[in-house]
C-alpha cells in the first residue's frame, strides 16, 4: 500500500472512513496527548472518538440559527437518544455547571410539499444543547453509547436544513421567517410562505385540511410538482428507498448465515430462512437487530436487560474493549471485572455465585481484543444456567464464518463496521437473541422499548453492497494471517505472537470453530523491546491506524490508542504497553511486507 499521509482519511479520499492515518508510533501518542502537528492534520478520525467534521458543520449551523452563546450541541437521530444523553449528562455533571439544557427536534417542514423518497427517509434531527464547559461529559456519552448521528445522516440532513426544509417540531415558522431567509438554490416555491393547513389529496392535488377553501390556481400545482422533482434530484442520490427494507433483510440474513450469495433486492420475494440458523431452532429475521455501530449493540442489549430483568451488576469477563467496560460501570449498577478472563477467574466467580451473590448478565469477547484468548463458553454457560444469569457474546472478532458462539449465549452481538463490511467506510453493529434462551421473552419485549430502529438507510445500503462477499473475504484473510504469524514467530525480536491458533485458550476455540473456520484476521505482537517495536511499526508498510477488519491490513499500537491514560493498569492484566496490533487485509505480499519491517527493527542496537 502507498503511504497514506498522517491525518488522511483510511481509505484515502473516502468522506465517510472509518479510520485515520497515524503512521509513526510519535504520532499515536501526539494524538493521545492532543499535540496540534497531530490533531490539526487530522481531517477525520474513529467516529465514536473522533466527530466528523460533517456533524460538527451541522451542530454549528443548528446553534447559530436556534442556540444561545456559550452552548455546545450534540446530535442524536431521535428524541429517545437525546433524552438519553441529556440524562447522562445530568446524572455525571456538576449540578452546577449543568446550566441550560434543551433537545431540540429537526423535522421536515410540515408546511411543505415533499417528494415520497424523501417522506420516506424520514430524516430529523434532534440535538442536545448544553454550556460549552460540560462538552467532555456529553462526549463521553456519545463514545460510549454509538447513539449519535452518522456523518451520512448528518451530512443529508444539513442539506436540508440549509435549504430551510427542517424546522422545529413544536412549532410552525411564520411567513415572516422564511421571507427573510435567502434561498439561493431551488424552485421559487421555497421562496414564499406556505401554510400547514394544505395537505395532498389522493389525486396528487393540493387541498385545504380544514377550511375548504377552493382548489389552489394551476401555477401553484405547477410549483409543488416543480418542488417536487427538484428535492428527489437534489436529495435522492440515487438512492432507491424501496431497496432499502430489503437490503436490511438481506444484512440480517447474512448475519444468520443463511445467505451466501448474492440477492436481487429487488425481488419481492427473499429466501426463506433455515430452521436451524446458526445452530439454534426457529432463530428468525426478527430476532436480529441492526444498530448504527457495534457499540450501540452492547449498549441497547445493557438497557434491554436492565429492563427485561432485575437491575443487577454485569460481568465483564476477559480484557475488553475500553467501551464495553464503561457502559456497564456508568449506565447501571456497576459491574464485577475479570481482566484475564482464565480458569481461575471462572472459579472466583463460581464461588461467588455459590455464596449467593447475583448477576444481570456476563459479557465477554470471543476472542478477546487484543490478546485473541476465548473464554471458556461451555463452562459459562453452565454456570448461567445454574446461577440465573445472562451470557452476552461480542463476536466481532472471531465472525460467524469461523465461529458459532449463539448456542452458548442469550446474545450475541457484534460490530459490522468492521470484517463484516470490510470497506472501511461505514459504520454498523448487530444484536441476535437466542430464540432458545430462558430469557428470550423478557429479552423480547424489553426490545420494544430499548431498541429504536435508527440505522441510516445511505448507510444500511452501502453496509448491504459491502457485505455482498464478506464470506469469501474470510478464507484469504485468514490464510494471510496464519501466514503473518509464521513470519512473526519465527524471529528472535518477537516475544509473543497472540492468535487463537497458538493461545493457550484454544481449546475454547476449537470448542465454537466451525468445521471450515479458521482463526481470523486478528492478530498481536510484541517485540524485545519499546525501540525494537517503534523501529517495526514505523517501518511496517501497510495502513496505520484505529480499528480493525479492514479489507486491507491495518496496524496500530493498540494499547498506546485504547489506554494511554491507563497502561499501568492494562499492563496488570497482561496487557503489554508496547503491544502491536494487527488487523489482516487481503494483499497478496505481506510475508514480505512484514520480513521488511522485522529487518529495519533489527538495525536497533
Amino acid at each position: 500500500m502507498a503511504p497514506i499521509d498522517l491525518g488522511d482519511s483510511i481509505p484515502p479520499n473516502t468522506a465517510h472512513a472509518v479510520s485515520v492515518s497515524l503512521p509513526t508510533w510519535r504520532a499515536n501518542v501526539g494524538y493521545e496527548e492532543g499535540e496540534q502537528w497531530v490533531v490539526g492534520t487530522m481531517v477525520t478520525g474513529y467516529p465514536r472518538f473522533f466527530i466528523h467534521k460533517a456533524i460538527q458543520a451541522l451542530s454549528a449551523d443548528i446553534l447559530s440559527k436556534h442556540g444561545r452563546p456559550g452552548q455546545s450541541a450534540m446530535l442524536f437521530p431521535t428524541r429517545r437518544t437525546a433524552q438519553r444523553c441529556a440524562d447522562f449528562i445530568r446524572d455525571k455533571a456538576e449540578p452546577s455547571a449543568v446550566g441550560d439544557l434543551s433537545i431540540l427536534r429537526l423535522v421536515l417542514d410540515p408546511a411543505k410539499e415533499f417528494a415520497e423518497p424523501l417522506r420516506s427517509l424520514s430524516p430529523s434531527i434532534c440535538a442536545v444543547l448544553f454550556p460549552q464547559e460540560i462538552f467532555p461529559v456529553a462526549k463521553q456519552y456519545w463514545q460510549h453509547s454509538g447513539d449519535g448521528v452518522s456523518s451520512r445522516r448528518a451530512e443529508f440532513c444539513h442539506g436540508l436544513f440549509r435549504d430551510g426544509l427542517l424546522t422545529l417540531d413544536d412549532r410552525s415558522p411564520s411567513p415572516r421567517s422564511w421571507q427573510q431567509q435567502k434561498m439561493r438554490r431551488g424552485p421559487k416555491r421555497y421562496q414564499r410562505g406556505a401554510s400547514i393547513d394544505e395537505t395532498k389529496g389522493s389525486n396528487g392535488h393540493t387541498h385545504g385540511a380544514t377550511n375548504g377553501r377552493p382548489s389552489p390556481p394551476a401555477e401553484e400545482l405547477a410549483d409543488s410538482l416543480e418542488s417536487s422533482r427538484f428535492l428527489e434530484e437534489r436529495y435522492g442520490r440515487n438512492l432507491d428507498v424501496s431497496l432499502v427494507e430489503n437490503a436490511k433483510s438481506a444484512i440480517r440474513r447474512r448475519i444468520a448465515g443463511v445467505l451466501t450469495t448474492d440477492l436481487d433486492l429487488a425481488s419481492k420475494s427473499l429466501p426463506v430462512m433455515d430452521s436451524n440458523a446458526r445452530g439454534v431452532s426457529n432463530l428468525q429475521e426478527h430476532d436480529i437487530y441492526l444498530t448504527p455501530c457495534g457499540m450501540n449493540a452492547i449498549f441497547v442489549t445493557h438497557q434491554a436487560l436492565l429492563k427485561g430483568r432485575t437491575p443487577q451488576k454485569s460481568i465483564n469477563f476477559g480484557f475488553p474493549y475500553v467501551d464495553t467496560l464503561k457502559i456497564l460501570q456508568k449506565f447501571g449498577p456497576g459491574a464485577m471485572f475479570y481482566g484475564h478472563g482464565s480458569s481461575a477467574d471462572l472459579d472466583d466467580l463460581e464461588a461467588r455465585l455459590q455464596a449467593g451473590e447475583k448477576f444481570l448478565a456476563l459479557f465477554c469477547e470471543f476472542p478477546g481484543n487484543p490478546l485473541l484468548s476465548c473464554p471458556d463458553l461451555a463452562r459459562i454457560r453452565r454456570l448461567a444456567d445454574t446461577y440465573d444469569f445472562a451470557v452476552v457474546v461480542d463476536e466481532t472478532v472471531g465472525n460467524f464464518v469461523n465461529v458459532n458462539v449463539l448456542p452458548f449465549a442469550d446474545v450475541v452481538v457484534s460490530s459490522l463496521t468492521k470484517i463484516f463490511s470490510g470497506d472501511c467506510n461505514v459504520m454498523g453493529g448487530s444484536i441476535i437473541l437466542n430464540p432458545g434462551g430462558r430469557y428470550y421473552g423478557a429479552l423480547k419485549a424489553a426490545m420494544a422499548d430499548a431498541y429504536e430502529e435508527t440505522y441510516w438507510a445511505e448507510d444500511v445500503v452501502f453496509m448491504e453492497r459491502n457485505s455482498r462477499d464478506f464470506v469469501t473475504r474470510i478464507d484469504r484473510i485468514n490464510a494471510n494471517a496464519e501466514v503473518i504469524c509464521s513470519v512473526l514467530e519465527a524471529h528472535d525480536l518477537v516475544t509473543k505472537v497472540y492468535y487463537p491458533k497458538y493461545n493457550d485458550s484454544r481449546p475454547n476455540y476449537e470448542a465454537c470453530r466451525l468445521p471450515k473456520g479458521g482463526y481470523g484476521g486478528l492478530l498481536s505482537c510484541t517485540l524485545k523491546t519499546k525501540a525494537h517495536a517503534v523501529a517495526f511499526y514505523d517501518a511496517l508498510e501497510t495502513a496505520k491506524g484505529p480499528s480493525l477488519g479492514t479489507n486491507f491490513t491495518l496496524t496500530s499500537p493498540y494499547v498506546i490508542l485504547a489506554h494511554y491514560q491507563e497502561l499501568d493498569w492494562a499492563a496488570s492484566f497482561g496487557v503489554d504497553p508496547n503491544l502491536l496490533r494487527i488487523s489482516v487485509g487481503l494483499e497478496d505480499d505481506l510475508g514480505e511486507i512484514f520480513a521488511r519491517a522485522l529487518r529495519a527493527a533489527e538495525a536497533v542496537q
